[in-house]
């Protein structure tokens, strides 16, 4: 048994998981006649309640005291003050000086990244200002109509979210296009209906040696030389990455390359020069407004107290209902459309920050840590996979995510979504028995044989888990602030299990072995030593290769 479970925060929790299991989340609503107030709180920009969660005062009070016993405040203090607490790269994870929107400097190795950060954030706003207002063109004095970005994982996640949700803000900005899989399509998709002349790329690689990444960049490239020459490319492509010799060689003007950071992480870069089609989509503005609510975020953070801080709770629960109560699952569902994209985001940045199973000291943990986050806007969710989250086997907590106000309040709509949003947490929470359900079916008119028949198929359980995050309105400082109260949650988490969030070692095997069998899918008989499935699908999709005809290219 590690020292973590045979801790005595660790082991008082175990017995409340216990305890607790004989109560129902109705039962401490019966109870606690200011359960909302009690189990509430609030942060720049959100609003948590929390009360639908199998929780009391002394589960709360357990949960901060693990918080304590894994020195969760000396653990915050070390990522503000730029330590190097990515212990297995031996970096800083200092993504919070992004959106530093203080005089104050922060530190990396004794040097303040502040004047750094500010210069590109500075070019950001010069060079999107410039493609926005038509003032720098193409290769033949087109105006940029469509940029693409392309990039993969964090260069292509964060950014994409956030324009997609700070779409009602789009007017006057390119249309942008994102493409991150080395699938053909995704590129052609993107280009389709596009002029070479007007159409501006984004290469989003630290190294520039990204293989799907480059593999993309490099058919963009060839799309625009056929059409425009070589002359062309550096008019028509700017990079964010650190590998200026790469971009120099691949065509691409110094003055177009945007710099980020070994202490950012890309999953926790959207608020680095990663963002720069955030700024094209929507204006440089709009940027920074999003860097003031997670810098409000930020600093609620660091100094509210525990019981009272909004990424603690979360995180706290988090780890509640992963490692106590046994639940391997997230939901997260954004009644807004607006944030389609937002699960997604926050799978990688939850599963590849915290799937995972050794912890800071080398030794494999024996608890559950990072649960399968997973999701989809309601209300469409609630006629897809719903079904199982009401009467399913599995209890799956779940984040409701709702503006009070629409970003455009035009007839019933939003109220309608609201309604929606907060009928389906009372429905997780409290359910219906079969006597209220057999009660229910006999007042519409249904014989009472017919409704003891049904009563069963239409009794819901209940006692299903749910946070409710309300914001005022999908606007860009409230989605700054909750990106970061996530990314926080996600530290918290990761603090409490003892392992390091901010590596993502386990990427790494499928990239390497992605490399050996690329050079084996092109030359018959090299499959020869592979294990036995892998062999025999080279030499199946060998045949079929054989057979296809060729692909024609983009656009």
């Amino acid at each position: 048994m590690s020292a973590l479970v045979n801790s005595q925060a660790w082991q008082a929790l175990s017995a409340q998981s216990r305890a607790l299991a004989e109560l129902s989340i109705g039962d401490l609503f019966a109870a606690d006649g200011k359960r909302f107030e009690h189990f509430s709180l609030e942060a720049p920009g959100l609003f948590l309640d929390y009360s639908k969660n199998l929780v009391d005062r002394r589960t709360v009070g357990l949960l901060l005291d693990l918080a304590r016993q894994q020195s969760l405040d000396a653990s915050i203090a070390r990522m503000f003050a730029g330590d190097h607490i990515n212990h297995t790269e031996n970096r800083a994870a200092l993504h919070v000086a992004l959106r530093n929107r203080s005089a104050s400097p922060m530190l990396v190795d004794g040097c303040d990244v502040m004047p750094a950060i500010r210069k590109t954030l500075q070019r950001i706003r010069e060079f999107s200002s410039s493609v926005r207002d038509g003032t720098v063109r193409g290769h033949t004095g087109s105006p940029f109509s469509r940029v693409v970005n392309i990039g993969i994982g964090g260069s292509d996640l964060g950014p994409a979210m956030v324009v997609e949700a700070l779409g009602a803000l789009r007017e006057g900005g390119p249309d942008m296009r994102f493409v991150s899989n080395v699938d053909w399509t995704h590129l052609v998709g993107a280009l389709r209906g596009a002029d070479p002349a007007s159409t501006l790329f984004i290469v989003s690689s630290k190294t520039f040696t990204t293989q799907e990444t480059m593999t993309n960049a490099s058919a963009a490239k060839d799309w625009v030389v056929s059409a425009l020459g070589p002359d062309a490319v550096g008019a028509h492509f700017a990079a964010v990455s650190t590998n200026l010799r790469a971009t120099a060689a691949f065509g691409i003007d110094p003055g177009r390359v945007f710099e980020f950071w070994d202490w950012v992480g890309g999953r926790y870069s959207l608020w680095s020069a990663i963002g720069l089609p955030i700024a094209l989509a929507v204006g440089m503005d709009h940027f920074e407004s999003l860097l003031d609510g997670a810098y409000a975020m930020d600093q609620h953070f660091r100094e509210a107290p525990p019981e009272r801080n909004l990424p603690v709770m979360m995180g706290l629960l988090g780890v509640w209902h992963t490692s106590f109560l046994g639940y391997r699952t997230q939901a997260v569902l954004p009644y807004a459309q607006s944030l389609s994209r937002f699960p997604a985001f926050l799978q990688q940045l939850d599963m590849e920050s915290n799937g995972k199973r050794i912890d800071r000291y080398g030794a494999q943990v024996d608890y559950q840590t990072g649960p399968v986050v997973w999701g989809e806007p309601g209300t469409n969710g609630q006629h897809a996979f719903f079904q199982l989250l009401h009467q399913g086997t599995q209890i799956v907590p779940a984040d409701f995510i709702v503006a009070a106000r629409g970003e455009q309040e035009l007839g019933p709509h939003h109220e309608m979504l609201l309604a929606n949003c907060l009928a389906q947490s009372q429905a997780l929470a409290f359910g219906k028995s079969q006597q209220e359900a057999r009660e229910e079916m006999v007042r519409s008119g249904l014989s009472a044989e017919a409704a003891d028949r049904l009563a069963p198929y239409r009794a819901f359980p209940g006692n299903r888990p749910s946070n409710t995050i309300m914001l005022d309105q999908i606007a860009p400082p409230a989605l700054g602030a909750l990106i970061a109260a996530y990314e926080h949650k996600v530290f918290v988490q990761a603090v409490v299990w003892s392992i390091n969030p901010f590596d993502q070692w386990g990427v790494e095997l499928g990239k390497q072995l992605a490399s050996t069998l690329l050079s084996r899918l092109r030359k018959p008989g090299s499959e020869e030593g592979l294990d036995g499935s892998t062999r025999g699908l080279i030499r199946r999709a060998r045949m079929f290769r054989n057979d296809a005809a060729p692909a024609s290219g983009p656009g």
